[in-house]
């Protein structure tokens, strides 16, 4: 089994270690255009230049599918298993930023890459989070290069908007042809998460489809948090305020005790919704590590290369999840923030996974690991029991 031996960076962390120099005043608009220059695509971002849309009635378009045996079907060592393509409800997962290069504004969707192995380290230490209670549907989709992030909002917004269409047809290929009526959970991270509140939106809100949703993990929105006026907006979802509550939101971002409370020099919106994991309430009691019910070390080392380059393979294969660790950290929301214990000289730190700058991005899932799928299990079956009644 192999555990990840660096993952020294994720949107959050790149941000920081990248280009926070010019935030924070050290750096100066220089060396921050100089950065966007080296980084950018050299082309403008036209749609026409993409590679061609996924076909989602091939298989091999979907990063997760039940049935399949994928990275998601893993399951940490000592925790009771399910078969998928055989549970009641499924979950829709939309994968973070894994194209870290920017040779192009999206994904060319190689799979001899980087950034394959990279959506497949999502489906094993995020999606694999919900094979307890549900088939995993995940698609692949051409994603928004991480440097997108980055350069004025327009364009970040356009790419991301171009990449959404694609999680939009996914998205609509499942409910058509995999979903057959069941229940389903929505669940994202980063700019996984950015999609799937425009999912929600546009397509599950105003539908039949809001009472067939048993919750939505939008986990890790970080430059584009889900906030309280954002779901406000909506007419039957709404942010998730206990462990049991049903057709509502759960989102947090989470930064190390000590951290700056600002993000890239810029404060986080007020309203940004921070839900607890620990508790699944939205206030800002602390949560002692007695309610933590166990951290999960990554499996496979992230592909963090970033900017112009080969987005090469490193051949490697992603085995199994090592056991639990309970008890591991309390939590805390905060400013708009999930502050928890700082991982300084904590077993992710020995293991290379903890970001010095304090952002804890990409231990958004793994920190909180088993909270995330035993609430997932809980919120079904509560689901289905109303469904029975």
């Amino acid at each position: 089994m192999k555990i990840v031996k660096r993952i020294s960076v994720g949107l959050g962390v790149i941000a920081l270690a990248s280009i926070g120099l010019y935030y924070s005043g050290y750096g100066g608009d220089l060396a921050f255009r100089a950065f966007l220059a080296y980084s950018q695509p050299a082309a403008e971002f036209d749609a026409n230049t993409a590679v061609d849309e996924p076909d989602y009635s091939d298989a091999i378009n979907w990063a997760a599918l039940p049935g399949e045996g994928d990275p998601a079907d893993l399951i940490p060592t000592g925790v009771d298993g399910t078969v998928q393509d055989e549970q009641p409800v499924d979950v829709f997962f939309i994968h973070p930023t894994g194209f870290m290069r920017s040779n192009t504004w999206t994904s060319p969707l190689e799979l001899n890459s980087g950034t394959e192995e990279n959506t497949l380290w999502m489906m094993a230490n995020q999606a694999s989070a919900f094979n307890g209670c549900c088939n995993v549907y995940a698609p692949r989709y051409r994603e928004a290069t991480i440097v997108s992030y980055f350069g004025e909002a327009k364009l970040r917004d356009d790419v991301l908007g171009f990449a959404y269409e694609d999680v939009k047809r996914a998205f609509t290929y499942f409910i058509e042809h995999y979903s057959q009526d069941r229940p389903f959970v929505i669940a994202s991270h980063s700019q996984g998460t950015h999609h799937a509140m425009r999912l929600l939106r546009e397509m599950v809100d105003t539908s039949e489809l809001h009472e067939r949703m048993v919750a939505a993990y939008l986990i890790g929105g970080i430059v584009i948090p889900v906030t309280h006026s954002s779901l406000s907006s909506m007419t039957n979802i709404s942010a998730c305020t206990d462990s049991e509550q049903l057709h509502c939101v759960v989102h947090w971002d989470t930064q190390a005790e000590g951290a700056p409370a600002e993000l890239l020099g810029m404060p986080r919106p007020a309203d940004t919704l921070c839900t607890n994991p620990l508790s699944w309430q939205v206030n800002e009691e602390m949560v002692t590590a007695e309610q933590n019910a166990g951290a999960v070390f990554p499996e496979g080392t992230y592909n963090a290369a970033m900017g112009k380059g080969e987005d090469a393979s490193t051949a490697q294969v992603f085995e199994a999840l090592p056991a639990p660790l309970q008890q591991h950290t309390s939590a805390q929301c905060r400013d708009g923030w999930l502050y928890v214990q700082d991982q300084t000289g904590s077993e992710f730190d020995k293991a290379g996974t903890v970001d010095a700058s304090g952002n804890y991005h990409m231990l958004d899932y793994s920190l909180f690991y088993m909270n995330i799928r035993n609430n997932a299990k809980l919120r079904v079956n509560r689901h289905m029991e109303q469904r029975r009644n």
